[in-house]
């Protein structure tokens, strides 16, 4: 069997200074990849506060409510919603609402269409048909009287809807659908 020894020491091929490798340094780009880090941990930052205060919906920014001038209705909803998400939009009615014990509620298409109107919270006694949008009947004996829609948006937009009340003021409002 044959052997093979080295009688010469391996060189090195790295330089070294103070008796260490030397490895190329740019400081200059050091410090510009520190401020671009420093600029996405403030994105990454920002985009958390937002999320948790509702701009990409379910928070207290996504929240909203509106009441009509005269009183009649009282409407809590959640102006940013997510495509495909279920909430609830709550409609809240003064005693000028109610009319023979019966209210007589408005909402438009876009409501029922584009903001996907699942079930209705007590179930009417009749709905109607007609003049762009759907009547519901109600029985109510006194204020406060309320109705819940449970909503599932199926794509993203900008939904206008209106809600009123025969014979009173309308309400009219935006819901932003994120994906």
């Amino acid at each position: 069997m044959v052997t093979n020894s080295f009688s010469q020491p391996v060189e090195e091929s790295v330089s070294k200074v103070n008796n260490e490798i030397e490895v190329g340094e740019d400081l200059d780009f050091q410090r510009k990849w520190w401020r671009f880090e420093n600029f996405v941990w403030v994105i990454f930052s920002l985009i958390i506060v937002l999320d948790l205060c509702g701009v990409f919906g379910r928070g207290p920014f996504a929240k909203a409510e509106r009441r009509t001038a005269d009183g009649t209705i009282d409407v809590k909803y959640e102006r940013i919603e997510r495509t495909e998400s279920p909430s609830i939009l709550t409609i809240r009615f003064g005693q000028s609402a109610i009319v023979d014990g019966k209210i007589k509620l408005y909402i438009s298409e876009s409501l029922v269409q584009g903001l996907g109107t699942q079930r209705i919270i007590p179930a009417p006694l009749e709905s109607e048909v007609g003049a762009g949008g759907l009547t519901y009947t109600f029985l109510a004996s006194k204020s406060p009287a309320s109705v819940d829609l449970a909503l599932e948006p199926s794509g993203p937009g900008v939904y206008e809807f209106t809600i009123g009340v025969a014979g009173a003021d309308s309400l009219h409002a935006k819901v932003f659908v994120v994906p």
